[in-house]
């Protein structure tokens, strides 16, 4: 299962108790759903960077929580029940996309993504050993290094 955030910015005025219920209430979706929740934060009340309006006025506050969790990829379509929730200014689903976990992390499943054989010299090509053996040529020149020319005669 992938890993999820689900970022919730609610009303200013909303309490703690009713806050927690609606964190509680998606935890208990997430777990009929199998899945599980990880972390849960609270970034307190923050400014926002222009208003919201709602029906009952416009908001330049909103107090930020953050719930990150691992569920099925069906979550995002399940939790679109949140958009009738009156104590929500605006919430966000976000996938973690650069994390592995389960067998993907165990690495029984490498072959599915053959990215991890390419090295980095294959994807930029042929430019960068030019420009090491450029750099090699001026260490040279920075020593003063000259030609011995007294075994010649």
């Amino acid at each position: 299962m992938p890993l999820y955030d689900v970022m919730f910015l609610m009303k200013p005025h909303v309490k703690k108790e009713a806050l927690l219920d609606l964190v509680a209430r998606v935890g208990k979706h997430v777990f009929r759903r199998n899945g599980v929740v990880c972390d849960i934060k609270s970034f307190g009340v923050v400014q926002l960077g222009y208003g919201i309006k709602k029906l009952d006025g416009r908001y330049y506050q909103g107090q930020l929580m953050q719930m990150t969790m691992m569920a099925t990829p069906n979550m995002n379509k399940e939790l679109f029940y949140l958009n009738k929730e009156d104590r929500l200014l605006r919430w966000i689903l976000v996938k973690h996309r650069d994390r592995q976990f389960g067998l993907e992390f165990l690495g029984e499943d490498d072959d599915k993504n053959g990215l991890e054989k390419l090295s980095r010299l294959n994807l930029m090509g042929d430019d960068d050993e030019d420009e090491d053996e450029d750099e090699d040529d001026d260490d040279d020149e920075e020593y003063n290094v000259e030609p011995d020319d007294t075994k010649a005669e």
